[in-house]
């Protein structure tokens, strides 16, 4: 036992010097990630050509099929009805202000235009329509910023796992599959999606904890690529551990930043990054036509105050189906927040997490000397703060001013409200 923890311990040193050494945010890096937080709201969407099979973006390996099969699903990808200016209006009207899409998933189909493998959009499918460039230009039209998700796996790829995986394709290169080719394609992929779509805020990096914080991710090689080619972009690698030297923001996956309801984050701490928590509508992140256990409106938005509160974006997802239609209730439920922050977006946007942490009756975010408390769940019409050295000049219901008695003391401050919040969200704002 002595000398597996031991071992254990050498692998977890050693992992750091395999991230981007040394590194130094550019001023266009610094810049973004400022506006990043600022963003609170962005869009995660999974799609592929395993929403064919509207069983999730897990199809290939958990019905267990193998690559000479599965891949045949290209030749029928006719996704006609997709419009990227439909998408991009719509979520915009939503209330989001960047979208993450994947470039690539774990079953190493690319969405998007590539030379470093014919396993693609446009020479696999008779689609042959690059929609990852029909996004990027509809999302630089309207404002809105684009970043990739590209999978560190590929179930498909010998040269990935070249001690067996079940599902991979038969080696056809010379000598034996090895990483390192692997890595040189990755390489090569992710010099084509920072060259060809414009400017992107983030490569979203997924999968790492598949062969886990011992093996050689070639890290340093990534991350500098990515800085060399765009300063200003953002790595965010959701590996499931502790922040490493060279990522931007730190990502948290079915939770928020500190807990572990989701059994992800065990022992992450929280960095001083941006933090970005991913979360989906219903169960399913790619297309699943059997799940529509979707959150309600009011659940998604309070998912998104108690995010803000925790100082984290939200990533909310949505899987498009195979035809290239949004799902109407995804698409509706993006609605209902849109029309929301256009009410209370002064108390989300540009905000971060408050003096008072997170309780069971809600969360404060915070501007200058203005505090937003968001009240979710009291169950009286009186709530304590404890916000102690701090002198509060005003206190006002945030949507219609209406001001609100309050009792400073030495420990803190008594909020005496006219009655038991019943909304989605109650807002007080208190100016120091």
């Amino acid at each position: 036992m002595r000398r597996s923890f031991f071992m254990l311990m050498l692998a977890v040193a050693m992992l750091p010097a395999e991230a981007q050494k040394g590194y130094v945010p550019s001023k266009e890096n610094v810049a973004y990630r400022q506006q990043f937080q600022d963003n609170k709201l962005g869009v995660f969407i999974h799609w592929g050509i395993y929403s064919m099979l509207a069983e999730g973006e897990w199809a290939m390996l958990q019905k267990k099929i193998p690559y000479e099969e599965y891949s045949k699903l290209a030749g029928g990808f006719y996704p006609s009805k997709f419009n990227a200016e439909e998408w991009v209006a719509a979520l915009k009207a939503g209330g989001a202000k960047y979208i993450c899409i994947t470039s690539r998933h774990h079953d190493g189909f690319s969405m998007f235009s590539t030379k470093s493998s014919d396993y693609n959009i446009m020479d696999a499918t008779p689609f042959k329509r690059d929609v990852l460039k029909e996004l990027a230009d509809a999302c630089h039209k309207r404002g809105m910023k684009l970043h990739f998700y590209y999978s560190l796996l590929d179930w498909g790829r010998p040269d990935y796992n070249p001690k067996g995986g079940g599902l991979a394709a038969k080696w056809t290169g010379q000598g034996q599959p090895d990483y390192n080719t692997y890595h040189q394609f990755m390489l090569s992929q992710l010099k084509e999606l920072l060259s060809n779509y414009g400017e992107i805020g983030a490569i979203w990096f997924d999968g790492a904890w598949d062969k886990g914080k011992a093996f050689d991710w070639k890290f340093n090689e990534l991350y500098t690529l990515i800085h060399s080619l765009q300063p200003g972009c953002l790595i965010i690698n959701n590996h499931h551990w502790a922040a490493l030297e060279g990522e931007d923001a730190q990502a948290f996956e079915r939770d928020l930043p500190g807990q572990n309801t989701a059994g992800f984050s065990h022992d992450v701490q929280v960095s001083q990054l941006p933090l970005e928590t991913c979360e989906t509508m219903n169960t399913s992140w790619g297309y699943k036509i059997t799940d529509n256990n979707y959150k309600s409106e009011k659940t998604l938005i309070q998912y998104l105050v108690k995010a803000a509160g925790n100082n984290a974006n939200l990533l909310l997802n949505v899987g498009p189906r195979p035809d290239g239609t949004l799902p109407e209730i995804a698409v509706q439920c993006y609605g209902a927040m849109g029309k929301w922050l256009q009410q209370y977006g002064e108390t989300i946007y540009g905000t971060r997490g408050g003096l008072v942490g997170q309780h069971k009756w809600g969360v404060t975010t915070q501007k200058a000397n203005r505090l937003f408390v968001h009240i979710l769940d009291l169950q009286d019409k009186a709530l304590f703060l404890p916000l102690t050295g701090k002198k509060i000049r005003s206190a006002k219901v945030f949507i219609d001013k209406k001001p609100v008695k309050f009792v400073q003391q030495q420990e803190g401050i008594l909020l005496l409200l006219e009655k038991q919040p019943n909304e989605t969200d109650y807002v007080v704002e208190l100016t120091f």
